[in-house]
C-alpha cells in the first residue's frame, strides 16, 4: 500500500505497490511476511531486499496498520503457495484472528509479528497498563520477548507508526581475516656477459631455392 509513496517521496525502489498486475510476485512477498524469520530471510535475499517497512498502530491506536491487514497477505500467499501457507494456521484454536495470549505459534513466529512487536513488550503506555499492551487490538500481545536474527531495526518513528528494518547480508558466508603476506619471488636467470657477444645459430634453417621463370615463345 505504500509503494507509490516510497518511490515518489523517497526515490526508493519497491517490490510491491498498488499496481497488482503481478499476482505471483505479490504472493511471494506475502509468503515472506507470513513465514518465520529464517524462511523469510531466504526470500528477501532472493529478491535482493535491503530494507523492509511495516506500519504499526499499536501505540497510537491506528487500526489501518499491517497487523490488521496481515490476513490479506496470508490469503494471497496461500493462493500461489497452498502447500506452504495456510490461512487456518494463523487463527486461534477457537478460530479467531488474534495476536494475544491465544495466538497460534505460526502467527507468533511470523516475520510480520516480529517486526511489528520487536521491543514492544518492554513498552508501557500508561501507569495501569502492562508492557506490551496493544491499543489497537485492546489486549496484551501473546509474546513479548521478540528477538531478531536476520533483521536489524534501522528506524522507528516516535509513535512507532513507521518501522524500518535492515536485512542482514551474507550472514553465513565465511570470511577470511586480513593478514600481511610476503610473496616469494623467483630469481630471474642470469645471463653471462660472454653469452651476449655470441651470435645465435638457427637450427634447421630453411633454404630458399629460386625458381626459373618459363620463357614464352
Amino acid at each position: 500500500d505504500y509503494g507509490y509513496q516510497i518511490a515518489g517521496m523517497a526515490n526508493r525502489t519497491t517490490l510491491v505497490d498498488n499496481n497488482t498486475w503481478n499476482n505471483s510476485h505479490i504472493a511471494l512477498v506475502g509468503m515472506a511476511m507470513s513465514s518465520n524469520e529464517s524462511f523469510a530471510y531466504e526470500i528477501m535475499r532472493e529478491l535482493d531486499v535491503d530494507y523492509v517497512l511495516v506500519i504499526f498502530g499499536g501505540v497510537i491506536g491506528y487500526s489501518g496498520d499491517d497487523i490488521n491487514k496481515f490476513l490479506w497477505m496470508v490469503r494471497i500467499a496461500e493462493g500461489e503457495h497452498p502447500k506452504i501457507i495456510r490461512e487456518g494456521d494463523y487463527f486461534t484454536e477457537s478460530g479467531e484472528y488474534s495476536v494475544g495470549a491465544q495466538a497460534s505459534e505460526t502467527m507468533l513466529n511470523s516475520i510480520m509479528y516480529k517486526m511489528s512487536y520487536f521491543r514492544f513488550g518492554d513498552l508501557r503506555m500508561g501507569y495501569n497498563q502492562p508492557g506490551g499492551f496493544d491499543r489497537t487490538r485492546g489486549y496484551v500481545i501473546g509474546r513479548k520477548d521478540v528477538t531478531l536474527e536476520y533483521l536489524e531495526e534501522a528506524y522507528t518513528t516516535e509513535n512507532w507508526l513507521v518501522r524500518i528494518y535492515k536485512v542482514a547480508h551474507d550472514v553465513n558466508r565465511p570470511s577470511v581475516k586480513y593478514q600481511s603476506r610476503q610473496v616469494k619471488t623467483k630469481k630471474s636467470p642470469s645471463i653471462s656477459k660472454k653469452g651476449k657477444s655470441k651470435k645465435g645459430v638457427l637450427k634447421s634453417k630453411p633454404t630458399i631455392v629460386k625458381g626459373k621463370k618459363p620463357t614464352v615463345k
